[in-house]
């Protein structure tokens, strides 16, 4: 039977490589109880010191809904910080509170130590060459992709219609 879809499943390697990396920051992360979506918050806040909640979304992937949530959670463990902007009472402020500047000293160095463990196993050059293709590929969004065109009136699988 011949290939009916010839391209690489692209969503499905980003989806193994994310996994077979992350189970090496895991063990990290679940020892000091932080969920993975609280690092992405903690190391963003880390690096750009205060955010509103939007920025926050793309630049952790989380999406709105969830985002409200983990940012709840991790203000009543007192890692972050919330305050409204002075000028403008609808917008959000986002920073680390005390607390959680401190974990991202604690996990830091055991993250660096296990970035430096990969490169040993993988090699630094592969590291540096996924992350500079990842980069690249990101970077061409940019660029306009036009779309195909979709048949008309097909039933969704998943509909309840005989």
């Amino acid at each position: 039977m011949a290939r009916r879809i010839t391209h690489r499943n692209l969503p499905q390697l980003f989806l193994k490589a994310r996994e077979s990396l992350l189970l090496h920051f895991r063990p990290i992360l679940n020892h000091f109880g932080v969920t993975e979506q609280q690092w992405r918050i903690l190391r963003v806040l880390d690096e750009h010191e205060q955010l509103e909640p939007r920025e926050m979304c793309e630049l952790c992937q989380i999406l709105s809904p969830s985002m409200t949530g983990v940012l709840s959670r991790m203000e009543e463990l007192g890692l972050i910080e919330r305050q409204r902007v002075a000028a403008d009472q609808r917008r959000i402020w986002v920073r680390l509170a005390p607390k959680g500047d401190r974990l991202i000293d604690d996990i830091a160095p055991l993250i660096e130590r296990q970035y430096k463990l990969i490169e040993a196993a993988y090699g630094a050059q592969v590291v540096a060459d996924l992350s500079l293709a990842l980069e690249g590929f990101i970077a061409a969004q940019t660029t306009p992709v036009e779309r195909v065109a979709l048949p008309a009136s097909i039933k969704p699988v998943n509909s309840r219609r005989p």
